[in-house]
């Protein structure tokens, strides 16, 4: 009877618990790739670890196709928050977009272009007539690129430019059917182990102030859930500030949060490692957007034609939710 008396008040304990719980929120946040991607690790760990629960979000993901793509479903509310690259907001504000960048992953950028070495080339310019894989036409890390050849005087026609999506950029450069690719920290990574290092890496910041991933909100959703907004960002920050601290421990958690890449602890780690080099490092503040390169973009795909007019850098983000 003692026994049946402790079970039922246990029960109700339990009971009681659960109904004074706050209800998670729901919150579909919409990545430009595939989540079992390695660039995603900061995002994985945040729902792995319990950070985004701890600030009270049910966060589900879903993918868009590339950066642009989820920009424009982020700014109809397709989705509720979303992630492309730091200057996404500029190919979308002047299309009538209304999306801006809330935080951005890093002070390096997310494009490397990574080179075969038995095709010639040993800078930038050596590129011309070569074959490189991107992502998408569409995508953001494509138009990195274009900006990085244009500070070496190269256009798009002067290559052989193929979007062959996710798997297909790394894989072509490793089977010879391209001599490069505009790759992400991962990716090169692959390419670099798969050549046994006979590879060129050019990362896109030293010839063009790309950006790092970023997390996209609407004008509504940051007027009317700040909120949400704040919560998110925080708890993104804190899974990349986990990889920062220490990639290894990093990658064994990671792949407990995406099964997929089990018994790859080392490579993960590897890839962790050089996202950290490549892409975390140099805010002096995590998340902090940078006004002064986002203007300098700017200016850039203005002059390309990339964009046909110039939008206020103040309507392209907000750095209120990392302050």
């Amino acid at each position: 009877m003692k026994t049946m008396l402790v079970r039922g008040a246990l029960a109700a304990s339990l009971a009681f618990a659960a109904a004074a719980a706050p209800a998670q929120e729901k919150v579909t946040y919409m990545l430009p790739a595939p989540q079992v991607l390695p660039a995603f690790a900061p995002w994985m760990l945040a729902q792995h670890l319990g950070y985004y629960k701890a600030e009270g979000f049910d966060v589900s993901f879903v993918v868009g196709k590339g950066g642009v793509d989820v920009g424009k479903q982020v700014g109809v509310g397709n989705a509720t928050v979303g992630g492309g690259l730091g200057d996404t907001p500029i190919l979308l504000r002047g299309t009538g977009v209304p999306v801006k960048a809330v935080a951005v992953l890093g002070g390096g950028a997310l494009m490397v272009i990574v080179a075969r070495a038995d095709r010639g080339i040993a800078k930038l310019e050596d590129l011309k007539g070569k074959t490189i894989t991107t992502l998408a036409f569409q995508d953001t890390t494509y138009f990195s690129l274009l900006g990085s050849l244009a500070a070496v005087g190269l256009a798009a026609k002067d290559l052989n430019i193929q979007a062959v999506g996710p798997v297909g950029v790394p894989a072509f450069v490793i089977e010879g059917k391209a001599d490069a690719c505009a790759c992400v920290p991962d990716w090169e990574v692959q390419v670099v182990e798969g050549l046994q290092k006979k590879t060129i890496s050019m990362p896109s910041k030293d010839f063009f102030p790309s950006m790092a991933q970023a997390i996209l909100a609407s004008d509504e959703t940051i007027k009317t859930k700040p909120k949400l907004v704040a919560g998110i960002v925080r708890a993104t920050l804190k899974g990349m500030k986990f990889i920062m601290d220490d990639p290894d421990k990093a990658a064994a958690e990671y792949v407990k949060a995406v099964p997929a890449h089990a018994g790859k602890e080392k490579l993960m780690a590897a890839i962790l490692r050089n996202f950290v080099e490549r892409t975390y490092k140099g805010q002096e503040k995590l998340g902090m957007i940078d006004a002064k390169r986002l203007e300098t973009v700017q200016d850039f795909y203005v002059k390309q034609g990339i964009v046909g007019k110039a939008t206020p850098v103040a309507e392209l983000y907000t750095n209120d939710f990392v302050k």
